[in-house]
């Protein structure tokens, strides 16, 4: 295996997805018995106060960078009012990292909005923009001379559309304009917080993390089909990051989707189904799994000229049956277009732990490490072993 030296091995995490006892915009959509099963995220998988254990954990498994998220309802739960005790215990995780050699990899905002922002309209308003970047200035402030990879949004788009779109995320709208206008936002947003963010700490490495998927024609000779695919590939993965190149040090990459799209026309929400194969191999969530895709939007992605980092890529295998080749063959992919001179610097699987897998709620088992939902004991799966002897190849490699 042929990696560079320095190059980023770890895994992701979100901080509604495995802290527990937040208290925003998602915890009081699932009052409303959304998620599956009625689930709420509760204590979710107690992260957040286990974080030195799971830290501790994946140090042990060899990895060398941990991307995790600041809840922006617990340092900020009310306008203008800062929770000392909450920015202090991410200082606690950022030295948790630095303890024991992983690089922190810090994520802003990842999908949960304080109950204050919601009832303001949320991303609807201009208004959270600002609050946003009165939020970033707080964390600069008091965290940001210990970080230098941040991420200011994650998966602009799908929160847009699953949000706003297609109703499938609270606040569950199905408006176009409202879509349109939330990524406008988010994008404002964006580019306040890395100004902000290069002020502060000029050796700062701001990116995104995108959700980028592979598109292809499902039908090669259908016409229709191969229409929708530029069209896709354009809105979904290169208009931000068209809007956001010259705000940025680095790509983040979250690659989890290969779409053959067909045509339908039963309506202009149907145009985007995926046709999924049935030669594919597919995860617990009947997602297809094609770690050629990735290889495809790597090559892909160097016309932006910024170095790379897959920020996700993981799936739900409750069995692990599957996991160790899924790693195996999408690092792969990594090397292969590494040996070709294309700069990725790191590859962090989804995810560390077992968590709330947002509407799903905690079926789907994406974590390297398993958590028993009943006793919170973890236990780092067969596949997180095929991982680590992945990174001990390639750090000697490198």
């Amino acid at each position: 295996m042929s990696f560079p030296k320095n190059f980023l091995w770890g895994a992701a995490t979100s901080a509604h997805q495995v802290e527990g006892n937040n208290h925003n915009d998602w915890t009081e959509w699932e009052k409303l018995g959304k998620v599956k099963h009625g689930e709420r995220s509760g204590l979710a998988v107690g992260h957040y106060s286990r974080f030195a254990e799971d830290i501790a954990i994946a140090k042990s498994l060899g990895h060398t960078a941990y991307r995790f998220s600041i809840e922006w309802s617990r340092v900020m739960p009310n306008p203008g009012v800062i929770d000392e005790q909450e920015i202090d215990h991410y200082r606690q995780v950022i030295a948790a990292c630095r303890a024991h050699g992983l690089e922190p990899i810090v994520t802003l905002w990842h999908f949960t909005n304080p109950l204050w922002i919601d009832a303001r309209g949320g991303w609807r308003s201009r208004a959270t923009v600002d609050a946003f970047g009165e939020y970033v200035s707080v964390i600069m402030q008091t965290l940001g001379r210990d970080i230098t990879y941040w991420i200011t949004i994650n998966e602009p788009t799908v929160y847009s559309s699953l949000s706003y779109l297609v109703g499938y995320w609270p606040p569950e709208k199905k408006d176009p304009i409202a879509a349109w206008i939330v990524i406008r936002n988010l994008l404002s947003a964006h580019k306040l917080a890395a100004g902000i963010i290069h002020r502060l700490n000029p050796h700062a490495k701001v990116g995104t993390a995108n959700n980028l998927s592979d598109f292809v024609a499902s039908r090669p000779d259908n016409i229709l089909d191969r229409t929708l695919v530029p069209f896709a590939k354009y809105w979904h993965n290169a208009w931000w990051l068209d809007a956001t190149n010259e705000t940025v040090d680095f790509i983040g990459l979250n690659y989890y989707f290969h779409h053959p799209l067909r045509f339908k026309v039963s309506g202009w929400r149907n145009w985007f189904a995926p046709h999924h194969p049935e030669d594919k191999s597919i995860s617990d969530l009947g997602w297809p799994i094609v770690p050629d895709g990735l290889g495809t939007l790597l090559r892909w992605l160097p016309r932006y000229r910024r170095p790379i980092i897959v920020t996700e890529n993981g799936l739900a295998d409750a069995d692990d049956h599957q996991r160790g080749r899924f790693i195996t063959d999408h690092v792969s992919q990594i090397e292969s277009v590494i040996a070709d001179g294309i700069d990725v610097r790191g590859y962090l699987h989804w995810s560390l732990l077992d968590n709330f897998e947002w509407r799903e709620g905690f079926e789907p088992r994406f974590g390297l490490i398993a958590v028993d939902y009943h006793t919170f004991a973890r236990t780092p799966r067969h596949s997180a072993q095929t991982y680590k002897n992945i990174i001990q190849r390639g750090t000697t490699s490198g």
